[in-house]
């Protein structure tokens, strides 16, 4: 009755003391588990740095691998052919200099354009074209209203005619029948004197016989005084008559009448300002007021732009614009075409906000049926730039450490067994990459003159791996 009590106690013991010992060899499972992933992560790490260039380098310094190179150098020429790689090279050239392809951009705009208004101010009245019309020069354009210049001129024309009436007048002199009379007063003056001259002599001597009084004889000697006096009054506007009228008056009824002209030649001008012309052949981009509005002087009525004769302004570097001189012929890129530019003239201050100087180039009167002011133009230029360096095609290139680029390369030929045709072992070359255009690139670095250069299947490449060049590629140096 006891055994199976005790079997049922042994078996709590036993559950108990697994009970007890189970989290203790949860924790010893788990230590193992992050021992052993830290181990993969580890000798994963260590493979993947002794598979790049600086590993490889690395693994070839350590003692070890200097007594395995006789043995490695055996495998490589106990090797199969069959695992030697094709690879195809070019042979590369040391240049000092290469030529790079530059876009300049810019702006098509006219030639000439302007914001056109009056001279005065004034209400307009009539607007002859709209915005859009094309235009010839002279082409009346608006009209502002003239009614008080017109009076005004009325007015001055008419005291014109006053003016010049009496500068005739003083210019011709007195009349002849004028002067008839003048002289018949004199004369007659000249009898009545006579005749008072003798009748005071008469009375000079009864006043010395006493027969007269003193009064009387006074009054004869003042009747001749008086008529000499008129006499000679007359006397002096006959001789007026006779000579003519003064310079003087002359000269300033002259001047006068030059006053009034050069007023109604103003007014006249006024009169013109009253209409806006074009003063070039265009088109008119746009219409600022309409009839009715009263302008002010200078006021914007329309901007006019010149349709025939159109510009590119192209922003070049200063050291640039000098390969641009006036005169030469450039090719522009204006859209989908191509059009032929005269140098006319480089701008002599940098743009402010470019920092570049601006070269103007005019187009050919053909052009401007095709393009259009604001589009971009773009223009191209051929630089030779002083760098000594190879040209190599893209596909030679294999991403290096660092930012930087390699390429390989084929280095001291070997022997392989079974095999009459030698392999190349490879080499790897750091190169900084200076200019790329379309697949090629220029590029300096550990290259030596007349390396050859692996061009392409890098990726399945290491340094030290034996290939066999096949027929070098053609490659020209653009």
């Amino acid at each position: 009755m006891n055994e199976p009590s005790d079997q049922k106690h042994t078996q709590t013991d036993l559950e108990g003391a697994q009970i007890d010992h189970h989290p203790n060899d949860n924790s010893k499972l788990q230590k193992l588990t992050l021992f052993g992933r830290a181990s993969i992560l580890l000798l994963s790490g260590l493979f993947a740095f002794l598979f790049t260039p600086l590993g490889r380098e690395w693994v070839s310094k350590l003692p070890i691998m200097s007594t395995l190179e006789p043995s490695q150098k055996a495998t490589a020429q106990d090797s199969s052919p069959t695992t030697i790689l094709t690879v195809e090279t070019i042979k590369v050239n040391l240049v000092n200099s290469h030529r790079v392809s530059r876009s300049y951009t810019g702006t098509i705009v006219p030639r000439r354009s302007s914001s056109l208004g009056f001279e005065r101010g004034g209400k307009l009245i009539n607007l002859t074209v709209d915005q859009g019309d094309q235009v010839q020069v002279g082409t009346p354009l608006a009209l502002l209203d003239t009614k008080n210049l017109k009076a005004k001129q009325q007015e001055l024309l008419a005291e014109r005619k006053q003016v010049n009436a009496l500068l005739k007048e003083l210019q011709a002199g007195s009349r002849h029948e004028t002067i008839a009379a003048a002289k018949s007063t004199v004369k007659s003056l000249h009898s009545q004197l006579k005749l008072a001259q003798t009748k005071s002599k008469r009375r000079q001597e009864l006043y010395t016989s006493g027969a007269i009084s003193r009064e009387q004889f006074d009054e004869a000697t003042t009747e001749v005084n008086t008529l000499q006096a008129r006499l000679n009054e007359a006397q002096s506007k006959l001789d007026e008559l006779q000579t003519g009228t003064r310079p003087e008056k002359i000269e300033a009824q002259q001047a006068l009448l030059q006053q009034l002209d050069a007023k109604l030649a103003s007014l006249e001008i006024e009169l013109e300002q009253s209409t806006l012309k074009a003063p070039f052949a265009g088109k008119i981009a746009n219409r600022l007021v309409d009839e009715g509005t009263v302008v002010s002087t200078g006021q914007s009525i329309f901007t006019l732009v010149s349709d025939k004769a159109l510009e590119a302004h192209i922003g070049v570097p200063v050291n640039t614009a000098n390969q641009i001189p006036p005169g030469s012929n450039q090719q522009l890129q204006i859209g989908t075409k191509k059009y032929q530019g005269k140098v006319l003239s480089t701008l002599p201050q940098l743009d402010s906000a470019t920092r570049t100087l601006t070269v103007v180039l005019g187009l050919h009167k053909s052009a401007a049926r095709e393009v259009r002011a604001g589009q971009v133009a773009r223009l191209k230029l051929t630089e030779t730039i002083a760098n000594s360096g190879y040209w190599l095609p893209t596909t030679a290139l294999v991403r290096g450490v660092r930012g930087l680029w390699s390429c390989y390369v084929l280095g001291k030929s070997e022997n392989v067994a079974a095999d009459p045709k030698k392999a190349f072992p490879v080499e790897q070359r750091d190169v900084e990459v200076l200019h790329t255009k379309s697949d090629r690139v220029f590029v300096r670095g550990t290259l030596l003159n007349s390396d050859r250069v692996i061009v392409n299947g890098n990726h399945r490449l290491v340094t030290g791996q034996l290939v066999r060049p096949v027929e070098t590629v053609n490659f020209l140096r653009p």
